[in-house]
């Protein structure tokens, strides 16, 4: 008899811990997660819970990591900025059907700010790592009331979005560097972007548009991260099995032209040139000074003044460069480029036009308003941009137009003869005639331009 008591007094306390270490990746609102406890994904690869960073002794936190891997790597925090310092609290669903996390004294440290309109609500951990609130009887990820992917930390994970959600009204954006515009298979700035490791995928539709990405080898853990040592650096981490380690694949910024509006307005860096950065063709630094202390952020203007209107100004043709950067931009997808040029010219605000996608013959518009900021030389992978320029300054070659007195008496055929024999005359102190136009009682002579003044204007005044 005693045997049979000690026998069923042991089932008992092993059912009740089998209980609590069955893996599970949902709560509901009657079950909430405690401090001790945490969610797994269904396939084992990510968990929710409570835990204190090596940085801190007391501190704890919310977090998602890797569940399979050695070490903890986090990969999401719910209440980075406001540490936990109890070992009592607990993530639940309220009654408003809304995440919260609340400590020993019922105070709310974080929560969610789903709008659940009275569904009975779960929450669960999935196999991508995203944490999401939905409807307890609906699996759609189209109807999710709130998800973790929206409000990364400092992680990338495969799936996440990137972009602007039309629905939802979140917004992300990036200053230190940009990648450039997509092109119909991958990032202008970033050649990298199409390769047989990771899928990038650009989306735009009704709700939105964005960036996500995927991990062709599924047996493959790889992160993109944020990480901020002397500078920010977009690094893409992926798990080596043998060495037990992290390894850096891949990082951006990777040269100084990554680095965003290096050059300034009107300016392109060429990162094989020493310095990197340069006026485009037709401008000049706007503080030349600065230039040479290698201080170009103030970047460039126009050589000459211009005015906009028919024979007046054209676009010329920049091409394999990372296209500027589009706040101050209009697109319509389904232009041509001759529609594109067309829409361009009729506004003399625009200063710049391009194709959006380039497979084939190229498609879609992008106009560009005010400075061109951000634009570097990709050797192999860029795009054709067209700026506008006055049109002395079309194909990179500028001239200097002299118009002679009307009232001069020299007859038409000595006119000719003098031009002639100016355009035999060969001495590197002498600019060259390259034509004359004669119209009427209009003669004009065409010289090379020299930009940085005659030889009389230094003698003479």
């Amino acid at each position: 008899m005693a045997i049979l008591t000690i026998l069923l007094l042991f089932c008992k306390l092993f059912l009740f811990f089998c209980k609590f270490s069955v893996a599970k990746d949902t709560i509901t609102q009657f079950e909430p997660l405690e401090d001790n406890k945490t969610l797994v994904s269904n396939d084992g690869t990510f968990e929710l819970g409570f835990f204190t960073p090596a940085t801190t002794s007391s501190n704890r936190y919310l977090g998602i990591w890797y569940a399979n891997i050695p070490f903890r790597t986090v990969v999401w925090v719910a209440n980075r900025d406001i540490p936990i310092t109890d070992n009592f609290t607990k993530l639940r669903i309220n009654t408003q059907g809304n995440l919260v996390l609340v400590n020993q004294n019922n105070t709310v440290i974080w929560s969610t700010n789903a709008t659940t309109k009275g569904v009975v609500v779960a929450a669960q951990i999935l196999d991508s790592g995203n944490l999401v609130l939905r409807d307890e009887k609906d699996t759609n990820p189209e109807n999710y009331l709130w998800e973790s992917f929206d409000y990364p930390s400092d992680t990338f994970l495969p799936g996440m979005k990137m972009g602007w959600d039309f629905k939802k009204g979140l917004i992300g954006t990036t200053e230190y560097y940009r990648s450039g515009p997509w092109d119909g298979t991958k990032f202008v700035g970033n050649p990298s972007s199409s390769n047989s490791v990771i899928n990038y995928t650009f989306v735009s539709d009704k709700d939105g548009y964005y960036i996500t990405y995927s991990i062709n080898d599924k047996s493959m853990i790889s992160r993109l991260v944020l990480n901020q040592t002397l500078y920010l650096r977009r690094q893409r981490l992926t798990w080596n099995n043998d060495s037990q380690t992290w390894r850096v694949s891949s990082q951006l910024p990777s040269d100084l032209c990554d680095v965003y509006n290096t050059c300034g307005a009107f300016g392109i860096c060429v990162v094989s040139e020493s310095p990197v950065c340069k006026c485009l063709d037709g401008f000049k630094p706007k503080a030349p000074q600065n230039w040479t202390q290698t201080n170009f952020h103030e970047g460039c203007v126009h050589n000459h003044s211009w005015s906009c209107g028919e024979n007046k100004d054209g676009f010329q043709k920049f091409s394999n460069v990372k296209a500027p950067e589009t706040t101050r931009s209009w697109v319509n997808a389904s232009m041509t480029l001759e529609e594109c040029n067309k829409k361009c010219r009729e506004n003399c605000s625009c200063t710049a036009y391009a194709n959006t996608d380039m497979r084939g013959e190229g498609s879609g518009c992008a106009i560009w308003f005010g400075d061109l900021l951000d634009v570097r030389l990709i050797p192999s992978g860029g795009q054709d941009l067209y700026i506008r320029l006055a049109v002395s300054q079309i194909d990179g070659q500028e001239l200097a137009v002299k118009r002679l007195s009307q009232t001069s008496g020299q007859g038409l055929k000595e006119f000719k003869n003098e031009v002639m024999l100016c355009a035999k005359l060969q001495h590197r102190n002498l600019v060259k005639v390259l034509g004359f136009c004669i119209r009427e009682d209009e003669k004009l002579l065409i010289y090379e331009y020299m930009a940085n003044k005659s030889l009389d204007f230094f003698l003479f005044g």
